[in-house]
């Protein structure tokens, strides 16, 4: 204990007592680390530089670690963690190389992260050695998955092991990947058709003044925004994901605490990511690949706290949770129905090398455009079985096909979108039951 008091005194003793400026360092307005997003090379493209240990190196606006960064500020201010502390980068090299693949050269086809994040150890040796403090923001290790759905379907005989993708035990091989959001804000302003200009200025603005260099250091085009990235779960040979004659399964989906982790019913968030999965394996074990991008977008990105405030809403509305209401009850509480912009989705995509997607698991119109705006073609668009939709989640599904999202069965009249109801909170419902309707 006492050697641990005696650490967190002698980095609270290194924190820096005087304030530097980020938006004037050393007096100039211009990087001495450009950025050449879309270069052919990672070299000629340049480091992304976001951390604070030698500010007059920082190429790049806010700082590493997305959402976490709040916490490494916090443990810098306690004196848990040395404000000067730079990564030990050994034997942290990516398990499975991906890259590199065209598409990391057209500056318009990835704009949302750093498609050589993975390779900072590798490609950018030389100026580590320098002392320059490049820091990795994407991860590649291997694991094994396990799903107690997936471990029923094996008992059941609707899944068979192969023992090289899916186990006996029921444990799945996977390869995953991490991905912290890199911005290149000419490329985010082009992709939504604003004004560079403007969207810098919105940024800064709405966001509280949080980073000024948006608005006074034009020189930095890169934003390293304090939000959540996304998680890729590789299914199969990797090697076969860019080859768009071999069958490859997609599921992008959006982070649901509720349901993905504690199995709320309100939602078929779950039940569709586990069936996504399935999928992947299934196409896997037949010599393809299979592909979840898990993206941290809570509540359609509008946040838990709102997603929860719009679900007491529903419930207490007059005549109960209906169908027909569903879109309303959110824009009412938000303002807006959801701000997910899967516009940005596909780079992800784009950095695996994909092209073609023969199975894209997904009713979302959205989605699916975006993902076939960017280039990448999909064959099929798979929507998730009737038999897996959980009895309250009726009112989100009957919505959503009214709504015009992708479905290959019918789509709901008016009566029935007035009809199907979700349970109030003292509803005991049986979920065997497929449908949850009260007249």
């Amino acid at each position: 204990m006492a050697e641990e008091n005696a650490t967190a005194t002698e980095n609270k003793k290194r924190r820096r007592r005087h304030i530097v400026l980020t938006s004037h360092p050393s007096g100039r307005n211009k990087t001495s680390v450009p950025i050449q997003w879309g270069a052919k090379t990672a070299q000629a493209r340049g480091p992304i530089i976001g951390s604070t240990t030698d500010p007059d190196k920082r190429n790049a606006i806010g700082t590493h670690s997305g959402s976490y960064s709040i916490y490494l500020a916090l443990a810098i201010a306690s004196g848990a963690l040395d404000p000067e502390h730079r990564p030990d980068l050994t034997n942290t090299r990516p398990t499975t190389i991906i890259g590199p693949h065209q598409q990391w050269f057209n500056p318009k086809s990835i704009v949302s992260l750093d498609p050589f994040g993975h390779q900072i150890a590798e490609v950018f040796s030389e100026e580590l050695k320098a002392g320059y403090d490049i820091r990795p923001s994407i991860a590649i290790t291997k694991a094994q998955m396990q799903l107690p759905e997936l471990q029923f379907a094996i008992k059941e005989g609707t899944l068979k092991p192969d023992g090289k993708v899916l186990l006996e035990s029921g444990d799945i091989i996977i390869t995953k990947a991490a991905i912290e959001p890199v911005w290149y804000l000419p490329g985010i302003a082009e992709r939504f058709g604003v004004e560079l200009s403007e969207l810098r200025r919105i940024l800064f603005e709405h966001t509280g003044g949080m980073f000024p260099e948006l608005v006074t250091r034009p020189d930095l085009n890169v934003l390293l925004p304090p939000i959540g990235g996304v998680t890729l779960y590789l299914f199969g040979d990797l090697e076969t994901i860019p080859d768009p004659t071999v069958p490859l399964t997609v599921r992008v989906h959006d982070e649901c605490n509720g349901s993905d982790v504690f199995g709320s019913d309100i939602c078929t968030c779950r039940p569709y990511l586990v069936y996504g999965i399935t999928s992947c394996v299934e196409t896997a074990q037949k010599g393809g690949a299979g592909v979840i991008a898990y993206f941290r977008k809570e509540g359609r990105a509008l946040g838990e706290v709102t997603k929860f405030l719009v679900y007491n809403a529903r419930k207490r509305q007059e005549g109960g949770d209906t169908a027909k209401n569903y879109f309303e009850r959110t824009e009412c509480v938000a303002g807006v129905q959801d701000v997910r912009f899967q516009e940005l989705m596909p780079d992800v995509l784009h950095w695996l090398g994909i092209t073609r997607i023969q199975e894209f698991v997904s009713m979302s119109n959205m989605k699916y455009d975006a993902v076939v705006r960017s280039g990448i073609s999909i064959d099929k668009r798979v929507t998730i079985p009737d038999d897996m939709i959980p009895p309250d989640a009726q009112v989100e599904m009957q919505a959503k096909k009214a709504a015009g999202y992708f479905t290959d069965g019918r789509i709901p009249d008016s009566v029935e979108l007035r009809s199907t109801r979700g349970r109030h909170w003292e509803d005991k419902t049986d979920k065997t039951n497929k449908t949850n309707k009260t007249e």
